[in-house]
């Protein structure tokens, strides 16, 4: 049997739901997701067809200002991660895209071939990649189903997207609610479904970067009983002075039942620690050893607490300003901090922030981006 003929198979499998679900009829049994042929049905509920051909517009520079305001910690947290995710799929034609919980894109990473038009027209900041815009994609199914997803070629709804294989997971703020979401997008390639799961590491990454740039003055390290704490599949849960709340990753959250703040409720380390919330802080001071913490729940967890700054290592986290400054200084602050951190270097300082050395010349008054 021809190596070809097990991916030509899916493809016509994926056909013959197509053809059942665009006209009018069940397609059970099938290997398309359910979550897929949902959003089939939605999109033909917008009065969208296949065969129509899509502008892969984007917003106007109004919205986008906005956007990128909003968008600008997801963004911060995300450089270091994308930069190494870029250099991991070099090799097999797909880059990354990162966008906002609307499904816009705030941040293009890797080897897109801008003589291919249809790398060229997604791969660009400010394109709307929503569902609406540009139908069923990994972005669009992402940011619905808050889970990774893996979508192949004809898993798109428009035919102009299925040229297109795609992992993406989304990025939770330290609040807890969906930010954007993170894409890997290869044209025509080779179907590689464990793209699903390095994608969602990658997300892990970056809302471990997030959370860590964020103000707190306790890091809790969470893991149950028997694991080795130390890595970004930890939960992380960040605390102020005073013992409250003020940021946790997905992995902490589901440890804990905590809800994301959009509920309002705002809680205290000892609302879930059944111990003494000033032990966390000696603990951090006297000792940076795993120990074993009850939870009102019952259960117990390994916690390791760190104070601010001195956590260890094992996520990225970008230096962010203080808050409050203009959007242009905070840029200019960002860039001056990635070049000493490059040791003066700026053709890396500009790599690692994935923009052009002109770039970084002409932010930082230099004339040589002239």
């Amino acid at each position: 049997m021809s190596l070809t003929q097990p991916a030509n198979d899916r493809l016509s499998r994926i056909d013959q739901a197509r053809n059942l679900v665009f006209h009018g009829q069940a397609a059970p049994g099938t290997e398309v997701p359910q979550w897929v042929m949902q959003s089939w049905q939605r999109c033909l509920t917008m009065g969208l067809e296949p065969e129509h051909k899509v502008g892969f517009d984007a917003v106007s520079a109004q919205q986008m200002r906005r956007v990128q305001e909003a968008s600008w910690p997801l963004v911060q947290a995300a450089q270091p991660v994308l930069a190494e995710l870029a250099r991991a799929i070099a090799d097999i034609r797909y880059f990354a895209i990162l966008t906002n919980a609307e499904g816009v894109v705030v941040d293009v990473h890797g080897p897109v071939d801008r003589q291919d038009r249809r790398a060229d027209v997604i791969a660009r900041v400010g394109v709307d990649l929503s569902e609406k815009s540009v139908g069923t994609t990994s972005i669009s199914a992402a940011l619905s189903q808050l889970q990774p997803v893996w979508l192949h070629r004809g898993e798109h709804f428009f035919k102009d997207t299925s040229v297109y294989s795609c992992a993406g997971a989304p990025v939770f703020g330290p609040d807890g609610v969906c930010a954007g979401m993170l894409d890997l997008t290869g044209v025509e390639t080779v179907e590689r479904p464990a793209l699903k799961h390095l994608v969602r590491r990658s997300a892990r990454s970056i809302e471990n970067s997030w959370l860590l740039a964020t103000s707190h003055a306790l890091v809790l390290r969470l893991n149950w009983p028997g694991n080795q704490p130390g890595d970004d599949s930890d939960g992380l849960l960040t605390l102020d002075p005073d013992g409250r709340i003020v940021g946790a990753n997905p992995t902490a959250r589901q440890m804990l039942s905590m809800p994301s703040e959009t509920s309002g409720q705002t809680l205290h380390a000892s609302d879930v620690f059944a111990t003494a919330w000033q032990g966390l802080f000696d603990a951090a001071k006297h000792s940076d050893s795993p120990k074993e913490l009850p939870l009102w729940s019952g259960l117990r967890l390994q916690t390791q607490a760190f104070e601010a700054g001195k956590q260890a290592p094992a996520t990225h986290s970008p230096v962010m300003p203080a808050p409050g400054k203009a959007l242009k200084d905070v840029q200019t602050h960002m860039i001056r901090e990635a070049v000493n951190q490059a040791r003066g270097n700026v053709a890396e300082a500009a790599r690692i922030l994935g923009i052009s050395r002109a770039t970084v010349y002409r932010k930082l008054g230099n004339p040589k981006g002239d």
